[in-house]
């Protein structure tokens, strides 16, 4: 399965702790009802700040095989995950809404002319 950003009904599988997977919805955007906040990121110093303890967030696996990101030119460049690495991502919730937000931080220095925002990989 293959999922992208734009999709409108874009869903990640989440890494639960018997060791079964979940889908939960990962972008929020604005012409959505909830309260969760938009888009389907959560930046990491942002989660050590503190910015999302009110979303009740707990810490997830994302268990995927590669990733895509966009450069500044807007070209598409894949990066494959190793056997047992996964991405950090954060299970966010409001009432009974709950979506998946990919933790992101800063990139290494040779991803650094691709994006100015990196997925945690664990």
């Amino acid at each position: 399965m293959r999922m992208y950003f734009p999709n409108p009904k874009a869903s990640l599988p989440v890494l639960q702790k018997d060791g079964g997977q979940i889908i939960l919805p990962w972008v929020m955007r604005q012409d959505q009802a909830g309260k969760l906040p938009l888009g389907g990121w959560a930046r990491l110093e942002s989660v050590y700040a503190g910015v999302w303890d009110k979303y009740f967030a707990k810490p997830v696996k994302i268990p995927v095989l590669s990733f895509m990101e966009k450069d500044f030119e807007g070209r598409n460049h894949w990066y494959d995950l190793q056997k047992g690495q996964y991405i950090q991502g954060l299970v966010a919730r409001e009432c009974n809404e709950r979506r998946i937000y990919v933790v992101t931080l800063e990139p290494e220095p040779e991803y650094a002319q691709i994006h100015n925002r990196w997925p945690g990989v664990g």
